[in-house]
């Protein structure tokens, strides 16, 4: 099982702290260094110092780290033109020597695209919108050197684009599309994407959406084992419950309740969590860190939880 770190920088991070997690995440072997793409804190914290742009940091990280995988959990397709998204990820692709893998989601978080300006359209648009946006960006990544692109969507439409620059990774960097939704999230998903991912759940709503998943892939005749499977979890683990108590002060919620909703407890107890989304079929979990200051955490997971669930 592959073991990520996934970020949540809108709850107050500066680009100094991304970079410490991201480094030692890099030093300790995980797989990727991900964070979420949000322009508004959630909760009592106050945010400090602000939100930073997903991408504008990705492409300082892939200057500032070496080798670690980098990408976003989810980028929504609320916040970006199509076509000049697909600009940004190719450049920060490049820049990074080909590291970057695209989370793209339908946007849902109200109340950040009030705060900054952005529209924020009903449910069935914004799917509406990411499907289109899909359309474009795998478009524009596929289209032949020397050839353009058009598109002629509802809501968007492109007209001889030389679909350039072209990413580092060939034929494109890994789209990474989840959710809870039961119908349009699995059958983009089975038509886009790389892999599929389950934020913040129980093993069987997992189980339930992976099936899903399935189903979606086997209607459209893709192998179905051709789509990776991940989860993302909170994570608070320490060497003894004082460590896990402490660390669960630190993000402002009860040891009880990560337990029950996370990966929280001693190594052991976290590696025999871990196990069970295994058996659900998740072959990567994102590690959700929410005290950036704690990048003992980071090392501790890797030295002591990882060697019980296979490696990172």
């Amino acid at each position: 099982m592959e073991l990520r770190i996934f970020t949540e920088p809108q709850q107050g991070a500066s680009y100094e702290q991304l970079l410490a997690v991201a480094r030692t995440a890099e030093e300790c072997g995980y797989g990727a260094f991900f964070r979420s793409d949000h322009y508004l804190k959630m909760g009592s914290v106050d945010g400090a110092p602000g939100p930073s742009d997903a991408w504008i940091t990705l492409a300082g990280l892939a200057r500032d780290t070496e080798h670690i995988r980098l990408g976003t959990l989810l980028t929504a397709a609320t916040f970006r033109l199509p076509g000049p998204l697909a600009i940004s990820v190719a450049v920060v692709d490049a820049m990074s020597g080909g590291r970057i893998e695209v989370g793209l989601g339908a946007g849902w978080y109200e109340e950040e695209h009030t705060a900054y300006g952005i529209p924020f359209p009903a449910l069935g648009e914004r799917f509406d919108r990411l499907e289109e946006q899909l359309e474009i960006i795998t478009g524009l990544w596929a289209t032949p050197a020397g050839e353009t692109f058009d598109f002629a969507g509802r809501h968007y439409q492109l007209s001889s684009s030389p679909a350039l620059p072209r990413p580092a990774q060939s034929p494109r960097p890994p789209i990474i599309l989840g959710g809870h939704g039961p119908l349009r999230t699995p059958r983009l998903a089975a038509r886009f994407a790389d892999e599929f991912n389950v934020p913040f759940a129980p093993v069987e709503v997992v189980e339930r959406q992976y099936r899903l998943v399935d189903e979606a892939c086997e209607r459209l005749g893709r192998d179905p084992a051709s789509l990776l499977r991940s989860a993302a979890l909170v994570v608070c683990c320490g060497a003894d419950e004082q460590e896990v108590e402490r660390r669960a002060a630190r993000i402002g919620r009860p040891a009880a309740r990560l337990r029950a909703d996370g990966l929280a407890g001693r190594a052991a107890e976290v590696a025999d969590k871990l196990a069970t989304y295994r058996e659900a079929g998740a072959t990567r979990i994102y590690l959700q860190v929410l005290d950036l200051d704690d990048v003992d955490h980071v090392r501790f997971v890797a030295a002591e939880v990882s060697p019980l669930v296979g490696g990172l």
